[in-house]
């Protein structure tokens, strides 16, 4: 779910890009694939191009196997562009502009045992192309909202979520129309590559919720273009015990005094935070500190986030996404936590569970707990940021 981003929470922005890019051609599959004339229906093959030799095109599917296919003079070579929905503005190319990277999907005319089959049809979208709808959305959800819901609405297709920004903490009303899309974590999972296609009528109060789109001038309604949704356990607690050797942190939760096991995954993501940044981030919650103050302790913490130009949202020193600063703090390890140390941890799984698994683990967060509420600390949090594949988890 290495990176696609200079910075640390690129990671999950190019998996979010790259379930739509991957969209492109799954959604459309029935359409584009249909069955062409010939002696015989062959599944059609989907993936990147690995190599091109004379009239071969070598294919490493989405599967991960590799197919080899060739390509006559009846072989129809078309171009479109990532997020195009039907074959309406396709290109007809010649097989010299194909490239390794472009994503392709082949239809295929297989006689006997013959192989590789010839390709009846080739539809691909450039390398180059994807790359830069990469950049483009990328930059969308970089400058997204995320958030705890706390009202959701199918019917009027809005839902209110609670924000922490540099300037304090804010409702936002995220609109969604018919063209906006929605996906969901599946249960149990920490990867965002296992998001399903989802709808505003699962989204319940207290799941987060992440969107890109367009933010209103006065900052207090947010119209969606994509959301993604899941609901997932905060733990805010004391370390009682580590084993880095096998990846797992106990820790006693000061809500319901239980000692939860949590283990740590390739893709779960460890912050620790600078003690200047714990301090400005719990006085934000209590609502006490001045703009200029926040966007200093940010920038001092060298996080990257909203204390420069170009903040997130575009709010400047005075305003930004908090979760946007944590995304960008230095990778920990499982080792670097300590037993008697305040952490703040997301988990995929149930209360009930002898055992979750991290999305976050954030240490350094004693000034957090000491000065707010489990609900205002938890809001600081969000999953987004997280499935980091291995390229930002720490070696244990």
């Amino acid at each position: 779910m290495g990176k696609s981003f200079v910075d640390s929470h690129g990671v999950w922005v190019s998996r979010l890009v790259r379930i739509a890019l991957a969209l492109c051609f799954a959604t459309l599959l029935p359409a584009w694939a249909a069955p062409q004339t010939g002696p015989a229906k062959t599944p059609p093959v989907v993936g990147s191009i690995k190599s091109i030799e004379g009239s071969t095109i070598t294919v490493t599917t989405d599967a991960g196997a590799e197919s080899k296919v060739t390509v006559s003079d009846a072989t129809k070579l078309l171009r479109v562009a990532p997020g195009s929905k039907d074959l309406s503005q396709a290109v007809t190319i010649p097989l010299t502009e194909f490239q390794p990277g472009d994503r392709v999907l082949i239809s295929l005319r297989c006689v006997g045992d013959a192989s590789p089959c010839e390709a009846s049809r080739v539809i691909a979208m450039k390398k180059g192309e994807i790359d830069d709808k990469h950049a483009q959305e990328g930059e969308a959800w970089r400058r997204g909202i995320g958030g705890l819901v706390k009202a959701a609405d199918a019917a009027q297709g809005t839902i209110t979520i609670g924000t922490v920004t540099a300037a304090g903490k804010k409702d936002v009303t995220v609109e969604a129309g018919q063209r906006t899309i929605v996906r969901r974590y599946a249960p149990g999972s920490v990867k965002f590559d296992d998001a399903k296609v989802s709808s505003l009528g699962e989204i319940q109060p207290g799941d987060q919720l992440r969107a890109r789109g367009v933010r209103s001038a006065d900052g207090a309604s947010f119209t969606a273009d994509e959301i993604v949704t899941g609901a997932f356990l905060n733990i805010s607690g004391v370390v009682s015990s580590v084993d880095a050797g096998v990846g797992t942190i106990s820790v006693t939760d000061l809500a319901t005094k239980k000692t939860e096991l949590v283990k740590v995954s390739p893709d779960t993501q460890l912050r620790k935070l600078p003690a200047n940044m714990a301090q400005m981030i719990a006085a934000r919650l209590k609502g006490g500190v001045g703009g200029v103050q926040a966007g200093g302790a940010a920038g001092g913490a060298g996080s990257g986030g909203p204390g420069g130009s170009g903040g997130a949202g575009g709010q400047g020193r005075t305003g930004g996404d908090l979760q946007q600063m944590l995304n960008r703090l230095p990778a920990s390890r499982v080792a670097d936590f300590q037993k008697g140390e305040a952490v703040m941890i997301v988990a995929t799984g149930s209360a009930k569970d002898t055992q979750v698994t991290a999305i976050t683990v954030l240490g350094g967060v004693e000034p957090i707990l000491q000065g707010t509420t489990q609900e205002q600390a938890s809001s600081i949090l969000s999953p987004w940021s997280l499935s980091n594949g291995g390229g930002d988890t720490a070696a244990q």
